[in-house]
Parts: structure tokens; C-alpha cells; sequence
């Protein structure tokens, strides 16, 4: 699609989309505004407020209506008292989600499928339980989705095609499987599809053991919080912030000298050393710019600066 004048680009949930898509948005114009919109940052976008290279602005206000959440973690050995509580909650005139992270069985992992836990869950819930997945003709799915908002499915197994755009006030348990094996980013919009009604609502992490230090931090900041940006936090040191000037999304940078989790009083005075430059000599051709350029060549930087406008 070709635009006449773009002047701003508004990309919502931007945790959803590469760099690369991102920069193409933004290439259908020139010089165009970009606003990313997301209850997480992801942590590349993180780094880069830090670095001045974006500006952040914080909502911190709950929508109206919403109800506290309570998430807690459970092996997957106690699934049978998952299973009853889901019930109970079903009895009193609720809905459930139930999250798993594959369509299909398959060999190389121990997760479980969409498709299976459905079957099970059919033997106990009958047709009080649908099912939707990404492979799915988009009129089946809208035909389940409106089954479980207004209908007679009461318990929706899914994958993250729920993640986003769903609205069921109704909805009070969020079950999601393998919990160890999502990104907080995920974990945290999931768990936002319920709270929105007038009941209390409880999402239950089940993992897999053991668990690795990096999962069982990330299902430890679920219970914590419910603080998007707090959550991105947590996630950039998990997972670091990955390339500023590349499109990797994740993992730490790869500085031979400095450590920013020591050395973030020197990123401060580096970024207004930048603003200074760039508000001085924004086309670095003085003596100072034309050295600058020299190293973003030597480093190979120069063509990765139009990285940092994609957010």
C-alpha cells in the first residue's frame, strides 16, 4: 500500500511486530512520526528510552472496571485440581480461558497441544468447551469466540490468537500451560484477558519442572506485579535489550568495556555528549562529527543507525 503524505505511523501492540516490519511502515513516508503503543515494551525499546533515542510516556491508570488479578504458580502434576477449579468457577456462572502453546502434538517437545487438551477437557466439560488456534478459518473462529462471550461454551482452549483484541467480562480463570515456555511479554497480555468484569479473577501459571533460573524469574515477576512497565523492566534483564543497531529484540550487548548494569552513570553522560553533537553539528560534518563518522564506519555502525528509528 502506497501513501500520498504519511506523516505518522501508530503501530499498536508493537511487542507483536519485528524491526523490519516496523521500518517498512515507517519507509511508506518521509520523515514520518512513529507512536509504538504496548503494555510491555519489549526490551530492545526499553534500552532505547534509556539511550534518549525514544521518549516514553507512562499510563498508569487501570481501565475503569477493572478487578485485581490473582496469579499464582502450580506444577503440572496438580492439573486434575486445576481442572476442578475450573469447574467450580464454570458452576457459578463463569468462563474460563486455557492457554496452551501448540496446535499439534509434536515429538521434539514435552508442551501440551490445543488440540489434545481440548479432547480432554470435552470428556469433563462436554460442549461447554470450544476451541480456537491460529489455523483456523477466520468465520469458525469468530464462531467460537461469540459461543464463549454470549454462548454456551463456558471453558475456551486456545493459543495466543487470544493474546490480543479479546473482550469477555465474563472470563475470571486464565489457565495457561506451560507457562515456563512464554516470554513475560506474552504472559502478561494473556493474563490481561481477564479482571474485566465485576468478579475477582485468578490466573494459574502451570509449569513444568524443573525449572531453569530464567523461568522461574519470569513466572516469579508474574505473581510480583502486574505492572506492564515494571514487567518490561524484568524482562530487559533477563533477556537483555538486544541489538540498538540491528534487529535482534533480545539478548545483551555485546560492549567490550562497559557493563550498563555498573556503568549506567556513564550511558547518562554519553547521551547528552550525543544531544549535544547532534544539536551542534547534526550532519556531523565538523572535526568532532567527521571523527564520529570514521568510527561508525570502522565499527560498522553507519548503515545500522536507521535501526534506532524503528522502535
Amino acid at each position: 500500500m502506497e501513501f500520498a503524505d504519511l506523516r505518522l505511523a501508530v503501530i499498536d501492540e508493537q511487542h507483536r511486530f519485528g524491526v523490519h516490519q516496523r521500518m517498512t511502515l515507517q519507509s511508506k513516508g518521509r520523515g514520518v512520526d512513529v507512536l509504538v503503543m504496548t503494555a510491555t515494551p519489549i526490551p530492545r525499546t526499553l534500552m532505547l528510552t534509556s539511550y534518549g533515542d525514544m521518549e516514553a510516556s507512562r499510563l498508569t491508570e487501570k481501565p475503569a472496571g477493572r478487578q485485581p488479578i490473582d496469579t499464582r504458580t502450580m506444577p503440572l502434576e496438580r492439573l486434575g485440581e486445576v481442572v476442578d477449579g475450573v469447574a467450580r468457577a464454570v458452576d457459578r456462572g463463569h468462563k474460563a480461558f486455557w492457554v496452551c502453546p501448540l496446535v499439534e502434538e509434536s515429538e521434539a517437545t514435552e508442551v501440551a497441544a490445543a488440540e489434545a487438551r481440548y479432547a480432554a477437557l470435552k470428556e469433563r466439560f462436554g460442549e461447554r468447551v470450544g476451541l480456537v488456534h491460529g489455523r483456523m478459518r477466520g468465520a469458525d473462529k469468530d464462531r467460537v469466540m461469540a459461543d464463549f462471550k454470549d454462548g454456551a461454551v463456558d471453558v475456551l482452549v486456545a493459543t495466543t490468537v487470544i493474546e490480543v483484541g479479546v473482550d469477555v467480562p465474563a472470563a475470571t480463570v486464565m489457565v495457561i500451560e506451560h507457562a515456563e515456555r512464554f516470554g513475560l511479554a506474552q504472559l502478561h497480555q494473556l493474563r490481561g484477558r481477564i479482571g474485566r468484569g465485576s468478579e475477582r479473577s485468578t490466573c494459574l501459571l502451570l509449569y513444568q519442572g524443573p525449572l531453569g533460573e530464567t523461568a522461574r524469574g519470569r513466572l516469579n515477576v508474574m505473581r510480583e506485579t502486574d505492572d506492564g512497565f515494571r514487567i518490561a523492566e524484568e524482562d530487559l534483564k533477563l533477556r537483555g535489550a538486544g541489538e540498538l543497531l540491528g534487529t535482534r529484540q533480545s539478548g545483551f550487548p555485546e560492549f567490550r568495556l562497559a557493563d550498563l548494569s555498573v556503568h549506567d552513570d556513564l550511558l547518562a553522560a554519553a547521551r547528552d555528549d550525543a544531544s549535544l553533537i547532534l544539536d551542534k553539528d547534526p550532519e556531523l560534518q565538523g572535526e568532532r562529527g567527521r571523527a564520529l563518522r570514521v568510527l561508525l564506519y570502522l565499527f560498522e555502525r553507519d548503515a545500522a543507525v536507521r535501526y534506532l528509528r524503528s522502535g
